[in-house]
C-alpha cells in the first residue's frame, strides 16, 4: 500500500500543512486526524456539502465524481470546476494531492 502526501492550503490565510495519507483514507479523514477544521455535518457519508474543498492537484487520481456528490456540490458555497467533497476524495495511492480549503465559517447544506 503506497502512501501519498496531501497538502492542505487555506483560503483564509492559515499556513499550509502537508500530511501523509494511506490508500483508502479520505481527504476528510486526513484533515480531521490532523486537527484541520473541515466541516462534516453528515458525518462524512455524502449527505451534505459542508466538507466541500477544491482539488488543486491530483484530481485525476481520485475516484470519479458520482451524481450524488455532484448534486451536493451544486449546493455548496462558491462551487468551481475543481470542487469535490472531502469525504468522497479517497486516496488511491498514486499521486500526491493539493487541496484548497475554503473558509469554514459558512457551513453550506
Amino acid at each position: 500500500m503506497k502512501a501519498v502526501n496531501i497538502t492542505f492550503k487555506f483560503e483564509d490565510g492559515q499556513p499550509e500543512q502537508t500530511h501523509v495519507a494511506a490508500e483508502g483514507e479520505s481527504v476528510l479523514d486526513v484533515a480531521l486526524n490532523n486537527g484541520i477544521q473541515l466541516q462534516h455535518n453528515c458525518g462524512g457519508v455524502c449527505g451534505c456539502s459542508t466538507c466541500h474543498v477544491y482539488v488543486v492537484q491530483g484530481e485525476n487520481d481520485l475516484p470519479e465524481i458520482s451524481d450524488k456528490e455532484e448534486d451536493f456540490i451544486d449546493r455548496a458555497a462558491n462551487p468551481r470546476i475543481n470542487s469535490r467533497l472531502g469525504c468522497q476524495c479517497v486516496v488511491q495511492g498514486h499521486e500526491d494531492l493539493v487541496i484548497l480549503v475554503p473558509p469554514q465559517d459558512f457551513l453550506g447544506h
